[in-house]
């Protein structure tokens, strides 16, 4: 019994130990995102998309740290499971991004982009096929302590691992987008 009992003690201390280091280390600034192009949850334009001028939208972050570096951004469609699995369409990834300002069409100078699902750089945006239902598509943005050391082109799993450990704010933007145009 005074065996179990010590078990039972140790283990409530990890878990008040672990709840304080939750409260005090692991909890995020709350960043925010806006843009002009659509409002968060709302209908992304046809020319922001792949089937409009495919234009990228502008976002202005605010709330990230002080010892904000750079931004880096994932830009994807939740709605796609590809080859029946977890994964899904990444539309756009960036980083390097040294200003919380990001202009209508183009990121500022320094900024990296690496590959979308078409294996280019660059912005592409939403397509969801011919009349199927409203896609959430995600913008997640991170503010990172650090420049990352990736190349040009790299993969959405090349970005996800440089982002280990150089995190220290994050938000989200999302956009719904139905194609209803004849293609």
């Amino acid at each position: 019994m005074k065996k179990f009992f010590c078990m039972t003690v140790a283990l409530i201390a990890a878990m008040v130990s672990f709840n304080q280091a939750s409260a005090q280390g692991f909890q995020l600034p709350n960043m925010q995102v806006r843009s002009n192009a659509f409002e968060d949850g709302g209908i992304i334009p046809i020319r922001f998309t792949s089937h409009g001028d495919n234009v990228q939208p502008d976002f202005t972050i605010t709330g990230a740290p002080e010892n904000t570096v750079s931004y880096a951004i994932i830009f994807h469609d939740i709605e796609v499971a590809l080859g029946g699995g977890t994964g899904d369409v990444t539309h756009w990834i960036a980083w390097n991004i040294p200003s919380p300002d990001i202009a209508e069409g183009s990121l500022p100078a320094g900024s990296v982009q690496g590959n979308n699902i078409r294996n280019q750089p660059g912005y592409m945006g939403s397509g969801a096929p011919f009349r199927d239902r409203y896609h959430h598509y995600v913008f997640e943005f991170y503010a990172l302590n650090a420049n990352l050391d990736l190349p040009e082109g790299a993969s959405r799993a090349d970005l996800e691992a440089a982002l280990q450990g150089k995190v220290i704010g994050k938000a989200a933007y999302v956009g719904r987008y139905a194609n209803a145009q004849p293609q």
